[in-house]
């Protein structure tokens, strides 16, 4: 019996690796050994294929079958190997063509019945095997939207394994192709910042937070519009670029969750995991293969913690490397990924455990102390915007006269204000303030008079300021001169950006 060869793709994070896989039948007791370091997941596959080729109307070869997967030194996991592999069987049984998987890739799972099953993360699976010369990739129905993304590529789809069998080995119609769409998809509208009301203070931090990438903290009482700010926050960040369109839309395939009419995600995501979310959940995990969570999932958006002291510690403070880094490197028994995780931190608390007004509020001093002690020094040092919230005065609840600023008013400028930060920080590659490091802001090049950080010194001296949290009002009072139209700050920024920092209304007159 000839040798037949087949391509399936391999996928870590998201990390993809074009995968060999060879058949051999020879005579012996009929069976299907794996050589390659296949996963009990992809041993398991033999006797699903096997009935998925019988039901599709090919014939089995009841002889010695060996499979080997290469490159053999690393694992292989998971059901997206099931059509290369019966492929492959089923060309050495001479029951298709071999010319006709000649640069092909087959990614899908199979059923019982032949058919073809959508799998996690075809988009960069795609991308890999295009890179390293595939010219043609077979994928399934639920499958095609997302593999259509990739350019420069023949996608085609199959819905069972006897279309595949009547195309390669009885000369029938060849497999139709994945439809593309044209152009790039319209942005999606979220709630209107204008639906706030009053707020001015924390409307402010918002738009600070939106045009520097600076992460943010609110407290205040139950019902003072917190979880409102923060999820009109996306609305304000401009769409994602190319690039990263395709490196979020990445790290959502692989975790499943593009479904059957995927499209690149233009909108900046948010993503809003309960106070219970553990550490896995939060930062990404798996027995084997460690997959996304909230923080990759919300790259390039905003994640937004409601209820913050009511997280587990242990899982707020694995967001600190994150929030320094921008990726997140997960080992597991199967293997090291690396995630992106490059995303805006928003934390909302109230200022006690009961959640009462402030003159209905019963607690001690001691349990409110340790109430807000939950989060962490280490973590709210990362934090470049605190903002405290009073509830909403009744004049501005029920003004419906006064026009309110909305998203599309808040985002030009913010849009004005990223370009020009830029445009400063271009030959350096940082995008906005939050991401230049304050050895580069407290160098000459860009280093403020000493009249413009008296204020941030004299809290320094004081031991009320840490290095880092200079730094970060540094960050702030560019970004703020951004906004003002500036081309450097002025004391008058680095005053309101300590005040955003501290929360002390004596920072204006330090």
């Amino acid at each position: 019996m000839p040798l037949a060869r087949t391509w399936a793709v391999r996928l870590t994070g998201l990390s993809a690796q074009l995968v060999e896989i060879e058949a051999d039948v020879s005579q012996g007791l009929p069976g299907m050994s794996f050589t390659g370091l296949a996963d009990t997941s992809v041993v398991e596959s033999r006797d699903r294929i096997r009935a998925a080729a019988l039901n599709s109307g090919a014939e089995w070869p009841n002889r010695r079958i060996t499979v080997a997967m290469l490159p053999a030194d690393v694992r292989k996991v998971g059901s997206r190997f099931d059509l290369a592999l019966a492929v492959a069987v089923l060309c050495c049984a001479k029951q298709l063509r071999p010319a006709g998987l000649d640069g092909v890739a087959w990614i899908a799972e199979l059923g019982l019945d032949g058919r073809l099953r959508a799998v996690r993360g075809v988009l960069p699976s795609v991308a890999a095997a295009r890179d390293a010369g595939v010219r043609r990739v077979v994928v399934s129905p639920g499958n095609a939207a997302e593999a259509a993304l990739v350019p420069g590529i023949d996608v085609r789809v199959a819905h069972d394994l006897a279309e595949i069998v009547h195309w390669l080995g009885a000369d029938g119609p060849a497999l139709p192709a994945a439809q593309r769409r044209e152009g790039w998809p319209t942005p999606a509208t979220g709630p209107d910042l204008a639906d706030v009301a009053g707020q001015p203070l924390a409307r402010r931090a918002v738009e600070l937070a939106a045009a520097g990438g600076h992460h943010l903290f609110l407290e205040g009482a139950p019902g003072a519009g917190k979880t409102m700010l923060a999820e009109r926050l996306p609305g304000l960040l401009p769409p994602l670029d190319d690039a990263s369109a395709v490196e979020v839309t990445a790290v959502h395939s692989v975790a499943g969750l593009l479904g059957e009419n995927a499209e690149l995600i233009r909108t900046p995501p948010l993503q809003a995991p309960h106070h219970t979310a553990s550490v896995a959940s939060l930062v990404g995990g798996g027995s084997s293969i460690a997959r996304p969570g909230a923080i990759s999932l919300a790259h390039c958006g905003v994640l937004f913690l409601d209820e913050a002291p009511e997280f587990a510690p242990r899982a707020l403070d694995a967001l600190r490397q994150p929030l320094e880094n921008g990726i997140v490197v997960l080992h597991r028994g199967g293997g090291v990924v690396t995630y992106p995780a490059r995303f805006l931190l928003v934390l909302a608390a109230n200022p006690c455990p009961c959640g009462a007004p402030a003159k209905e509020c019963t607690c001690p001093p001691l349990t409110r102390r340790r109430y807000q002690h939950r989060l962490s020094g280490p973590l709210l040092d990362r934090i470049d915007l605190r903002v405290q919230i009073d509830p909403v005065a009744h004049a501005d609840l029920i003004d419906g006269a006064t026009p309110r600023e909305s998203s599309a008013t808040v985002a030009q400028r913010v849009h004005a204000a990223r370009d020009a930060a830029a445009a400063r920080w271009a030959e350096s590659g940082w995008l906005v303030n939050g991401d230049v490091p304050g050895a580069a802001l407290r160098s000459s090049e860009w280093a403020l008079p000493a009249a413009a950080i008296r204020p941030a010194d004299a809290y320094v001296k004081r031991g009320e300021l840490s290095a880092r949290g200079f730094d970060r009002v540094l960050r702030l009072a560019w970004t703020l001169a951004d906004l003002a139209g500036r081309a450097v700050p002025t004391a008058e920024e680095v005053s309101e950006a300590l005040y955003f920092r501290t929360g002390r209304s004596d920072a204006f007159a330090a």
